[in-house]
């Protein structure tokens, strides 16, 4: 297939560009084929603030896709289904509307953290939720990865994230962690909320649903802010390894692993921000 051309704008993240707005959270528009679909809402306003500013138009969006169900990747939804207008499709994994809680530190109470809205509030929006454990096919390019595998050894989801059933908390194994993908002709573009089950299980699963070896870019949060010095170093062997030939990352990644991402993969590493564009071909 002919290579596609990709423009990416990123609505939410923990920094921001001049004018931007930057919040703890992530969101990404992304613009292919004649298509818009948004990935994440962010914790609040920010995305629709952002939008704004950079001229985009939220009101004909074909899809938003959660990458899992916590409030600074879903706080912004109903606002942005406000502007969405109508039939607009709420992709997600059933267990994102799972009660869902962190542990800030030993013997603290845990904080809510899990989508600050109801399944009921979303269609009162007209919008159209569609949960599905499995992948699913927007369209013949872009599938999201459905669950995500643990296959690797050293990547698991932070046990400090916590779900709740009956009254009982246990560690949340994150079944509603998902990732979009994009065959984009020229290799796989891979774009991660949080990645709580981990970016080189998604990049697999990715691979394995599509057929498709080749990483052309690889987006989003990484989740290693509170990684080991020996999991972001095996993380960047894993990335060199699979030859992804771009990673832009941001939000949950940290200061730490930002740097040794770089410090391993160069000039193919680079930092998000809010009102950042990113275009592929």
């Amino acid at each position: 297939m002919p290579a596609m051309k990709i423009d990416i704008t990123i609505l939410a993240d923990n920094t921001a560009a001049s004018s931007y707005l930057a919040e703890w959270g992530f969101s990404a528009l992304i613009e292919t084929g004649g298509c818009k679909f948004l990935f994440d809402t962010g914790r609040s306003f920010t995305a629709l603030h952002n939008a704004k500013l950079a001229g985009k138009d939220l009101s004909d969006l074909e899809a938003i896709v959660l990458s899992h169900g916590h409030y600074d990747h879903t706080g912004g939804l109903t606002d942005i289904l406000k502007t969405a207008g109508q039939n607009t499709k709420v992709i997600a994994h059933p267990a994102a509307f799972n009660q869902k809680y962190a542990v800030r530190k030993p013997g603290a109470r845990f904080d809510y953290i899990g989508i600050p809205c109801t399944k009921e509030e979303i269609r009162a929006k007209k919008a159209e939720l569609v949960l599905s454990e499995l992948p699913y096919k927007i369209t013949n390019e872009i599938t999201t990865t459905g669950e995500i595998p643990l296959k690797t050894s050293f990547e698991c989801p932070d046990e400090s994230l916590l779900e709740t059933k009956n009254g009982n908390y246990f560690p949340d194994p994150f079944m509603d962690d998902l990732a979009l993908v994009i065959n984009s002709g020229s290799g796989l573009v891979l774009i991660a909320g949080c990645s709580h089950r981990g970016i080189i299980n998604a990049i697999m699963r990715a691979q394995q649903i599509t057929g498709v070896n080749k990483i052309r870019a690889v987006i989003g949060g990484l989740h290693l802010h509170s990684a080991s010095n020996k999991q972001i170093e095996l993380t960047a062997q894993a990335l060199k390894s699979m030859g992804v030939e771009m990673v832009a990352a941001g939000h949950c990644t940290g200061f730490n692993a930002s740097c040794g991402l770089k410090n391993a993969l160069g000039d193919s590493f680079s930092l998000l921000t809010a009102g950042r564009k990113i275009s592929l071909s």
